[in-house]
C-alpha cells in the first residue's frame, strides 16, 4: 500500500469516527428514554414536518408508553400542530397508559371535537375529564365554552362545584368570561361585578371594564379603568373604555384626562375610530368648549368603516348641537338637516328640532328682520307639518300662531289671527272637547277679544270673545274687566 493510500485511509477512518461520534450524540439528543427531554424532542420533530413521521415516533411512543403524562404531552403537541389525527392517538394512548385516568388527555379529545363542531361529544370529554380531575379548573372552563349556550344552569352548576373544591379560583370571573364572548354584557357585569377587582387578571379587567359600560354602570366602570390604569398605564383599552364611561357618568374633566392619556400615552394604537373623538367631544360640549367639540365631532365624523361604535346620525346630531350652542345656527340647521336626509322617515319631533332651532335663532338675532326671517323659516315648517300630519292640524296651528306672536308682538300685522280663527273654526264644533282643547280655545279667544278690542276698536266683539272666555275660566280677570265695559 503506497503511502498516499495509506493517506487516505487514515482520513476516511478519521470521517467515520466523527460522524460515529456525530450519530452517537444525535442519539443522545434524540433519546427515547420516557424522560421529560422526550417531550422536547417530540416538539421538534412535529415542527420539522417530516415524511418519515410515524417511523420517527414510533420508539419515543415504545419508551414512553407507559407514561401517560409524556403521552399526553406529545397529543397536545400534534394538536397545536393542527394534527388532530395524531393528537387523537396520543391522547389514546395516554388514556390507556393510565387506565382512563388522565384529565388532560379527555381535555384533548374535547378540544379536538370542538375543532370538529361536535360540541355535544366535546361537553362528554371535558366531563369525562372532570369526573377523573374534579378540580382541574381547564376542564370546568372549556366544559362551559361549550355548553355555555345550550345548558347555561348546569354550567353555573358545574362552576359552583370548581368554586367548592378550588376557591381559589374565581369562578365568578370565569362566568363573566363566558357572557363576555356572548356579548351578554349585563350577565357578564353581574359575574364580574362579585369578583374583587386585585384577584382579576388583565382580561378579566378589560371584560368587566367593557361590561360596566355596555351595562349601563358607568360608575363602576369609572372605578374598574382607574384601578387598572395604576398597573397599566399605557394600555389603551383601560385609558378609552375610562374616557367613554366618564363621559356617560358625566365625570367630564375626568373623561377629557382620560382622553390625553389615550391620545398621548398609550401604546399599540394601530387604528382610531369614530367614537373615540366622539366621546371627548361630548365632554368639551358639556364643559361649553364648544370649538374643542366641534373639532372633535368633525374627527369623528371623517372615520367611517367597521369597528366604529358612534353612529354618524349621532355625530351630524350632536355637531348640529354644538353649532347651537355656540350660537351658530346657519351651521346647526346644515347638520341637522343631514341627520334629517339620513332618515327614511321623519317624524313629527324631527320636524319640531329645526323648527326650535330657527325659533331660537329669532330670538337671539338683534336684527329685526332676521329674527323674522327666522321665525318664518320655523312657521314654513308648521305649514308643512299640517299637511303631513292632518289628525295633529289642531297643535301645528296654536304652534304657528305662537310664532305669529313672535313676529308681531304689539298686534300691528295680526300676523298670529288667522291661526287663531282657524283654531277656532276647527275646536268649537267639537262635543267632546278636553282641557287641552279648551285650554287653546281660551288663548285663541283672548287674541280674538284683544285685537278686536285695541285694533278693530269693536268693543261689542271683543266683548263676545270675553264671554266665551268665561265660559271656560269663570275667573279670567281680563275677560272679567272686558264684560264690563259699556
Amino acid at each position: 500500500m503506497s503511502n498516499a493510500q495509506k493517506t487516505m485511509d487514515m482520513k476516511t477512518m478519521k470521517y467515520l469516527f466523527v460522524a460515529a461520534l456525530t450519530m452517537g450524540f444525535s442519539a443522545t439528543v434524540m433519546a427515547q428514554d420516557g424522560s421529560k427531554a422526550d417531550v422536547d424532542a417530540v416538539k421538534k420533530i412535529i415542527s420539522s414536518k417530516p415524511a418519515d413521521l410515524d417511523k420517527q415516533m414510533k420508539p419515543f411512543y415504545k419508551a414512553n408508553k407507559k407514561n401517560a403524562e409524556n403521552l399526553v404531552a406529545f397529543g397536545r403537541a400534534f394538536y397545536e400542530a393542527k394534527d388532530t389525527a395524531n393528537a387523537r392517538v396520543y391522547a389514546n394512548y395516554a388514556l390507556t397508559a393510565s387506565k382512563n385516568n388522565c384529565a388532560p388527555a379527555f381535555i384533548i379529545l374535547g378540544d379536538i371535537a370542538v375543532m370538529s363542531d361536535e360540541g355535544g361529544i366535546a361537553a362528554q370529554q371535558y366531563e369525562q375529564a372532570i369526573n377523573v380531575d374534579p378540580k382541574n379548573p381547564d376542564a370546568y372552563y372549556k366544559y362551559a365554552l361549550v355548553y355555555r349556550k345550550v345548558d347555561p344552569r348546569g354550567v353555573a352548576q358545574k362552576m359552583d362545584q370548581l368554586k367548592a373544591l378550588r376557591p381559589d379560583i374565581q369562578t365568578d370571573a370565569i362566568m363573566g368570561h363566558m357572557y363576555t364572548i356572548q356579548n351578554k354584557d349585563a350577565e357578564a357585569y353581574e359575574f364580574f361585578s362579585k369578583v374583587p377587582m386585585e384577584k382579576m387578571n388583565k382580561g378579566y379587567l378589560s371584560e368587566f371594564a367593557r361590561s360596566c359600560f355596555f351595562s349601563g354602570h358607568h360608575a363602576d366602570g369609572v372605578r374598574a379603568c382607574d384601578f387598572a390604569v395604576q398597573q397599566f398605564p399605557r394600555n389603551a383599552t383601560f385609558n378609552r373604555l375610562g374616557m367613554m364611561c366618564c363621559v356617560e357618568a358625566k365625570q367630564y374633566e375626568k373623561a377629557l384626562q382620560y382622553a390625553d392619556r389615550f391620545f398621548n400615552a398609550s401604546d399599540s394604537i394601530e387604528k382610531f375610530y369614530n367614537h373615540e373623538y366622539f366621546y371627548p367631544a361630548l365632554a368639551y360640549k358639556a364643559l361649553k368648549q364648544h370649538d374643542k367639540a366641534i373639532e372633535h365631532f368633525h374627527k369623528a365624523l371623517s372615520l367611517k368603516g367597521e369597528g366604529n361604535l358612534a353612529s354618524e346620525e349621532s355625530i351630524l346630531s350632536e355637531l348640529s348641537n354644538a353649532y347651537q350652542a355656540k350660537g351658530d345656527f346657519d351651521n346647526a340647521a346644515k347638520y341637522l338637516k343631514s341627520v334629517h336626509d339620513k332618515k327614511e322617515k321623519l317624524q313629527i319631533k324631527d320636524y319640531e328640532t329645526l323648527a326650535n332651532l330657527y325659533i331660537e335663532q329669532g330670538d337671539s338675532a338683534k336684527d329685526e328682520a332676521a329674527k323674522e326671517q327666522a321665525y318664518m323659516k320655523a312657521d314654513a315648517i308648521y305649514a308643512d307639518l299640517e299637511g303631513k300630519f292632518a289628525d295633529n292640524k289642531a297643535y301645528f296651528l296654536y304652534r304657528r300662531a305662537s310664532i305669529g306672536n313672535k313676529i308681531d308682538p304689539e298686534l300691528a300685522k295680526g300676523t298670529a289671527k288667522p291661526h287663531y280663527e282657524a283654531l277656532i273654526e276647527l275646536l268649537e264644533p267639537k262635543t267632546d272637547k278636553d282641557a287641552s282643547d279648551n285650554q287653546i280655545l281660551l288663548i285663541a279667544y283672548y287674541y280674538k277679544m284683544s285685537f278686536s278690542l285695541h285694533k278693530e276698536n269693536d268693543v261689542a266683539k271683543a266683548k263676545d270673545f270675553a264671554a266665551k272666555i268665561l265660559a271656560i275660566n269663570p275667573e279670567h280677570k281680563q275677560a272679567k274687566a272686558v264684560s264690563e265695559l259699556k
